[in-house]
């Protein structure tokens, strides 16, 4: 066989494997999972988006420009004339009290209502010793309108400070310079009385029957009461039904005229054993007739 005729040997490229390589397959692997898909839409972008946005808020100039331009923004909307007041009107306070009042809320008008703290204003009058509630709104018109309910004043109370004025809660409302100014209101004395101004009040009225003998009440001990009439006269009630030991004294009273004789102290302090004590000048007659009495036998 000529060498022409010898048969060509053909050579065959060898197919390429079509397995993945290993970090290939990890990552398709990690493209299947739905978190990691997640994070590459949603998370990626935030990241980037909050990065950039940091760098450029932490210049100095870009965030006092940001802050100017929020102000005027705030100030152009609170300033418009449907938010402003420029008023203050004053229901339910006598001309001496709405001035306290104003006194108090040193507010420059015209004003926004966005700078007025209705809550904290409102705190600052009912700290006031005349007020006992109040309430505070914006009306229409810008109107700053306050509505107060004063503290209704029903007795006198003396102590080493001075007279004042308590309401039916106990509560100071005002001072008071002279008695004779408010001779309408009955008094009530001692340490712990305009804690139980309601207990001397239906003592008073209890010793109605007594007419203009009756001075005031007097809070013992911070326990108990002493009904003060005139002439120096006393009448001690007990720690506990002092209503009725008054009730049993006007009864005797109108029976046997007992506080209109020379007497200086009605002690009801034991209820089952009244005790009468007479003045020094009845006590001194009655020794001397005694004394007279006994010579004489």
């Amino acid at each position: 066989m000529s060498p022409l005729s010898a048969p060509k040997m053909i050579r065959r490229t060898p197919k390429a494997d079509p397995a993945p390589s290993r970090w290939a397959w990890r990552l398709q692997r990690l493209m299947l999972t739905p978190m990691f898909r997640l994070t590459l839409r949603a998370g990626l972008p935030f990241a980037l988006t909050l990065a950039a946005g940091t760098y450029y808020f932490t210049n100095p100039d870009r965030q006092a420009a940001i802050r100017d331009s929020v102000a005027e923004a705030r100030a152009s909307i609170q300033e418009r004339p449907e938010f402003m007041v420029g008023l203050m009107a004053i229901d339910g306070a006598d001309t001496e009290l709405s001035e306290d009042i104003r006194a108090n809320l040193p507010i420059d008008f015209p004003v926004s209502s966005f700078d007025l703290d209705l809550e904290e204003m409102r705190k600052i009058i009912t700290d006031l010793p005349p007020v006992a509630q109040a309430s505070l709104r914006i009306r229409p018109g810008g109107v700053l309108q306050i509505d107060v309910t004063p503290r209704v004043p029903v007795a006198v109370w003396r102590t080493d400070g001075g007279l004042s004025l308590v309401d039916a809660s106990g509560a100071h409302v005002e001072m008071l310079p002279f008695r004779v100014e408010r001779p309408d209101l009955p008094l009530i004395a001692g340490a712990g009385a305009n804690k139980h101004v309601g207990e001397a009040l239906d003592l008073i009225r209890t010793a109605q029957p007594l007419g203009a003998r009756l001075r005031g009440v007097v809070r013992m001990g911070e326990r108990r009461w002493d009904i003060v009439l005139d002439r120096d006269q006393r009448i001690l009630l007990p720690e506990f039904g002092g209503v009725s030991a008054l009730e049993h004294v006007i009864a005797l009273e109108g029976a046997q005229e007992v506080l209109s004789r020379d007497v200086a102290v009605v002690d009801m302090r034991l209820s089952g054993r009244p005790t009468v004590k007479m003045n020094n000048d009845a006590t001194t007659e009655w020794w001397r007739i005694r004394q007279l009495s006994e010579s004489g036998q």
